[in-house]
């Protein structure tokens, strides 16, 4: 297990430094100078390149990514003297139109954006693993026919309409949950579920249904094992066979999807912080792209893929977990 932490965590800070290169090699060959949004009006050549050299633009660009990457571990300070700017670690760089750092603008939305993903992951793993067994285990009947009829819709559906009609039924028609807007939980931990109880449900139907169908394929085809079939003729109680012998087998692949999907949502849910108008960092990075924000586009784009290699790091470890012969490899 030792060797295989070692390994995944190897190749995450490669996988991440290689994330890290292309984003910024993108975003900063881009048509668009900084400094030149920064410079303000008139622009004139000279203040445009005292813009640079302050923001650090006047160097080679394979430079500026070296400095980017040891402002993360070390800080990094923007001009000198007086109106110096300092950026302390771990600095994904500085906000010059909005005048402080990306790592503080990131923080103060990752509790928007991480409440909405984990909550709506609870929901939709109960939901989907819990009905994609049931279905499973009841194959051709009434219940596996309206179990794969809703998960069809929640594939098909896409996730602005789903939050749009919820809004209209629940919000509007019913007047029974609020529609938009965020409590943080130290404030008020029953209103700020309250306030996401919509937006959880909505996530967790479009996501649920994928498991449902995986999940209810998987059951299928495990409890046709002869593993199962030889659990079953010693006579090991059902509930064991399906909860501890045919379910840790199912888990395998749904691990697999858990990890790609959080990983995804906690680097922002843009479309349904947009329905709900939620603060979170799919809205933060919307506004800078609008605004050619380009550090913070970057810092918010790295911390998405952060987040994501995180995600898969901790489902190949889940795997040493949940089957011991990924261990040996």
């Amino acid at each position: 297990m030792t060797k295989l932490v070692a390994t995944r965590l190897a190749g995450m800070l490669l996988v991440l430094l290689t994330v890290a290169f292309c984003t910024f090699v993108v975003f900063y060959l881009v048509p668009s100078d900084p400094a030149q949004l920064a410079c303000g009006r008139p622009c004139t050549e000279q203040n445009l390149a005292l813009a640079r050299e302050f923001m650090g633009l006047d160097e080679s660009w394979w430079q500026q990514f070296l400095d980017f990457l040891t402002g993360i571990f070390a800080g990094r300070t923007f001009g000198t003297g007086a109106t110096a700017i300092h950026c302390a670690a771990p600095c994904f760089g500085y906000s010059f139109q909005q005048n402080t750092d990306v790592v503080t603008l990131i923080a103060d939305r990752v509790p928007v954006t991480f409440s909405l993903a984990f909550g709506a992951a609870a929901i939709w793993l109960v939901f989907g693993v819990g009905l994609g067994v049931l279905a499973a285990l009841r194959k051709d009947t009434p219940i596996d026919r309206i179990t794969l009829a809703g998960s069809v819709a929640g594939v098909s559906a896409p996730v602005y309409l789903v939050g749009l009609l919820g809004i209209l039924l629940f919000g509007f028609t019913l007047d029974v949950v609020p529609v938009g807007g965020y409590v943080a939980f130290a404030e008020s931990p029953l209103d700020w579920a309250w306030r996401l109880i919509l937006p959880w449900c909505v996530l967790a139907f479009a996501h649920a249904a994928f498991y449902v169908r995986l999940v209810r394929s998987s059951m299928l085809e495990t409890l046709n094992e002869d593993f199962i079939r030889t659990a079953r003729a010693k006579g090991v109680r059902e509930s064991t066979v399906v909860g501890k012998h045919a379910l840790r087998n199912v888990l395998l692949p749904v691990v697999t999807l858990v990890g790609i999907d959080l990983g995804g949502l906690l680097g922002g849910a843009v479309i349904t912080e947009s329905v709900f108008s939620l603060p979170g960092l799919g809205g933060l990075l919307i506004d800078a792209v609008h605004q050619r924000d380009l550090p913070l586009v970057l810092g918010c784009t790295l911390f998405a893929g952060f987040l994501v290699v995180v995600a898969n790091t901790l489902v190949d470890l889940c795997y040493g977990v949940l089957d011991p012969r990924a261990r040996l490899t």
